[in-house]
């Protein structure tokens, strides 16, 4: 522990990019982690090097109980992998229902995974609410929403303000106290996205842990199935990377001493 959930109110701002980068740059920091996918698209793994053939993994054998460990991959990064694992459409409705009915198949094995104190656990998870990010959120240390620096963005404040798309209720309520913000794909070149950028930070204040700027690395590295780090530590984006890593170190517990001890270590 601790465990920290990127979430998002709409898709394709770059989210999972941003959750495997930022794992790898806590991991640089001195973090023994370990990302887990719970998007049904299943592409975390790619930038982490897992082959394509590769289609199992730990969300898509919950209603079956899996022993999480059995589906950890260990990659070169040194970042423990738990993949989503294929899924299609109707056993992606199936594990909604199945989660809806009985949260404690994911609640039951993310306590075991949490109780390693020496481990940093990011989640991806899909965007807008989901029966997963309403299990994860109440255990989270952190919730991070990732926005596109684009007009739209100023439009979403208002979900990220009163965290109504964690989901509706109580929870959104209670738990948006720990959302946090990273704007990605922040274009110096454009003023519209300066400006988009500027308002949002306006706004959230010290909720913006930082901004990514848009850099074709970033696309390389998954194109490569590796992260940015890797390829490219003198980037732009990689800076970004770290400045966000830091800020997000800053919020959380030291990691013990001598955490490279435990289960997993490399």
């Amino acid at each position: 522990m601790p465990l920290i959930c990127f979430a998002s109110p709409k898709g394709g701002v770059g989210k999972t990019t941003l959750a495997a980068n930022l794992a790898d740059a806590l991991q640089r920091e001195g973090r023994r982690t370990l990302v887990i996918d719970f998007d049904p698209q299943n592409t975390l793994r790619l930038h982490f090097g897992v082959p394509l053939s590769d289609m199992g993994g730990f969300t898509s054998e919950l209603p079956r109980r899996p022993d999480w460990r059995s589906c950890v991959r260990e990659t070169s990064s040194g970042v423990m992998v738990l993949p989503h694992g294929a899924m299609e459409l109707r056993g992606a409705l199936g594990l909604a229902a199945a989660l809806e009915r009985d949260p404690e198949l994911l609640a039951a094995p993310m306590r075991a995974i949490l109780a390693d104190p020496g481990l940093t656990v990011i989640a991806d998870t899909s965007p807008g609410p989901s029966h997963a990010l309403a299990v994860l959120v109440p255990m989270a240390s952190m919730v991070i929403a990732v926005l596109q620096a684009e007009a739209i963005s100023a439009a979403l404040i208002p979900d990220i303000d009163s965290g109504r798309f964690l989901g509706s209720g109580t929870m959104a309520a209670l738990f948006a106290g720990r959302l946090r913000v990273v704007l990605n794909e922040v274009d110096l070149n454009s003023r519209l996205s300066r400006a988009a950028a500027d308002a949002v930070a306006r706004h959230l204040g010290p909720r913006l842990l930082g901004a990514v700027s848009r850099d074709e690395t970033m696309a390389e590295a998954l194109a490569m199935q590796k992260l940015v780090q890797e390829i490219a530590p003198d980037s732009r984006a990689a800076e970004d990377l770290r400045g966000i890593a830091r800020a997000i170190e800053a919020a959380l517990p030291a990691a013990p001493e001598g955490f490279g001890m435990g289960w997993g270590a490399r």
